[in-house]
């Protein structure tokens, strides 16, 4: 059994079902939502760039493709003793109540729930400040910004020269933060052709806050020095060793004492376990301080030989490492495959192997206007640093290879080309 249908949880499912689905196993999915969208593409989505409808999977047709069990749920508990799951009740719009707390039974967890953003407790940051952790948090983002790209625009159609913007503070400057910026200028600089003939990228004004002393850690200095030049460039505000306070509905407030008065304020930094990890109820299993299951390198749990954690969820550190491995999506790839392979071997009598990370690089895209990144390996004999046209197409590859991973590889490519077409054809923005 699955929990979380995320990028490592579907992409386990996916493989076990193509090998067991149609023998003597039942294989199941747990998932709280009922389609899949890929999480890096949320920022896209928020900015109104990629329609979710057309890109997202939906588990029940697609669990019917591939020979595995979807149930629509949120896991509440683990019964460890009876290698039970328990799953919380059921609910409609109305809070009716569909489907009553159950139980479900396994030989083998996964738990694969991914991460949540982290505000680390800052006050007013929860109630004050939009999250983009799910494909609802994303379409609530990008309704609110257009509504303010509306008022804005009236404002100019009444009076040409007032001095009306739409102002968006980003907390945060790691890849999320970033992306979400420059993806903000690529949909504004669109929506005069959407009935906002008033309405430009000039009206928009972004604050990138980051505590630390430069954005994109993850990447060389002189490709995030690139980044922000890049930002600069578009009208972003990059404000790097300010520490955020507390957050009130009207502006972001600093350790310095200054305010930065926003109608949009996005949190983008940090990410921790959901707060369900830390429950008793879910068996006793020793989590991090952020709500993380810790996991020995064969990606079990500490304290149970038959639950394994994978993705953001999870928090390995694997021998000879000091920090666990990072929260990205190339890990929760790998994960994943090596999951698999150590439950086949577990059914098959086997003892398991321990997980090998291996660090393919990071790449940031700052939507149309350019990508950067740096790859790693063996071939190239550590880290190579790539801009331009060239990161584009390896950033790009990531997506096409988690459709491969769910899809296979004959639908991988007819979804690719799909989607080649339909960026042409399609609005350029999503405004409903």
């Amino acid at each position: 059994m699955v929990v979380g249908g995320g990028a490592a949880g579907l992409e386990l499912v996916t493989r076990l079902g193509a090998k067991y689905g149609h023998e003597r196993h039942s294989i199941t999915l747990v998932e709280r939502y009922p389609t899949h969208i890929w999480k890096p593409l949320l920022h896209e989505v928020a900015a109104g760039s990629l329609d979710a409808n057309l890109d997202e999977v939906g588990y029940r047709s697609h669990c019917h493709r591939w020979g595995y069990h979807f149930f629509l749920g949120s896991i509440e508990g683990i019964d460890r003793a009876a290698r039970q799951i328990v799953v919380a009740p059921l609910l409609d719009v109305d809070g009716r109540e569909l489907i009553g707390r159950h139980r479900i039974a396994y030989d083998y967890l996964v738990i694969a729930i991914g991460s949540v953003t982290n505000d680390f407790g800052t006050p007013g940051a929860s109630q004050n400040c939009l999250f983009l952790d799910s494909r609802a948090d994303a379409d609530r983002f990008r309704d609110r910004l257009l509504n303010q790209c509306l008022r804005v625009s009236r404002a100019l159609s009444e009076n040409p020269a007032a001095e009306e913007s739409v102002r968006v503070a980003i907390v945060g400057g790691g890849a999320t933060g970033v992306e979400l910026a420059a993806e903000l200028y690529n949909a504004a600089s669109a929506l005069h052709y959407y009935g906002l003939e008033d309405f430009d990228e000039s009206r928009l004004k972004v604050s990138l806050l980051e505590a630390g002393p430069r954005i994109l850690p993850a990447l060389p200095e002189k490709l995030a020095e690139a980044a922000r030049e890049e930002l600069e460039a578009l009208g972003v505000s990059v404000q790097t060793s300010v520490r955020v306070t507390g957050v009130t509905p009207e502006a972001i407030q600093t350790q310095s004492g200054a305010e930065i008065v926003a109608d949009l304020k996005v949190w983008a930094a940090g990410v921790r376990g959901p707060d369900i990890l830390c429950d008793p109820k879910m068996g006793e299993l020793e989590a991090t301080s952020s709500c993380q299951l810790l996991v020995r390198p064969t990606l079990q749990v500490t304290r149970d030989d038959a639950i394994f954690a994978i993705g953001d969820c999870c928090s390995c550190t694997l021998p000879g490492q000091k920090r666990p491995v990072p929260p990205r999506a190339q890990v929760a790839h790998q994960m994943a495959s090596a999951t698999y392979h150590n439950l086949v071997r577990l059914m098959r009598g086997q003892a398991p192997r321990d997980f090998i990370y291996r660090d393919h690089g990071s790449l940031v895209s700052l939507s149309r206007f350019s990508t950067v990144g740096s790859l790693m390996g063996n071939l190239i004999g550590g880290r190579m640093a790539i801009e331009g046209r060239i990161a584009r197409f390896v950033y790009m590859s990531l997506y096409r290879m988690h459709l491969f991973a769910i899809h296979g590889t004959l639908r991988g490519i007819a979804l690719i080309l799909i989607g080649h077409v339909s960026r042409i054809l399609r609005p350029r923005l999503k405004l409903h």
